[in-house]
């Protein structure tokens, strides 16, 4: 996982609310193993037409995802519920595939908030009048940059919570086996004292 401490990025609005995992990543896609890629599929009946055929579907030029004003937005932020229905890793790596680093709502799905964590994706979670600020700050003006500090937990000028064992990884950026094996000559000592007991 790529470490993260700051980011200042344009963002991409999207105010629907539920969200769930098939709309972030179709459910017919889910026969790819590989992470690699994902990203082509992320929010692929929204930003296409819906005659699926791979190569012929069209770009649905209505889609914010299409709209040129947002391209290159890393930080996602969308409405209440994002990430909730069934428990598809692959939604988290579609997300960071296509090239966001952090997503915002005022609350997410349990499971797509742990699998963001897990793959290098920060969810971050506002109050509700938070995030209508936010809407209006990037509605009003497509390119404004907004701040994201993980050690101070603030994006913007509001304050995030977010566990500090997730924190650690991020901000090392390690998933939970390489914060382990970060320690492994710790646990060997360790192993070693106890070995002499035994």
């Amino acid at each position: 996982m790529k470490k993260f401490h700051k980011l200042f990025s344009t963002c991409l609005p999207v105010r629907e609310e539920n969200i769930d995992t098939d709309q972030i990543v179709p459910a017919r896609f889910l026969k790819v193993t590989s992470r690699e890629g994902f990203g082509t599929y992320l929010f692929y009946d929204w930003r296409f037409d819906k005659s699926f055929g791979g190569a012929q579907d069209k770009s649905n030029t209505k889609c914010v995802f299409n709209n040129p004003k947002y391209k290159g937005a890393k930080i996602l932020v969308a409405g209440n519920n994002f990430g909730c229905g069934s428990s598809r890793e692959h939604a988290a790596w579609a997300i960071a595939e296509y090239g966001f680093r952090v997503v915002v709502s005022s609350s997410f799905g349990d499971i797509f908030y742990n699998n963001a964590l897990k793959n290098g994706l920060l969810p971050i979670s506002v109050k509700p009048k938070e995030l209508e600020i936010l809407f209006q700050i990037i509605e009003k003006k497509s390119q404004t940059e907004i701040t994201v500090d993980l050690k101070k937990q603030k994006i913007h000028t509001f304050h995030f919570p977010i566990d500090s064992f997730r924190k650690t990884c991020l901000l090392k950026g390690v998933d939970e086996l390489g914060y382990i094996l970060s320690h492994e000559g710790k646990i060997k000592q360790f192993e070693q004292r106890q070995n002499i007991f035994v």
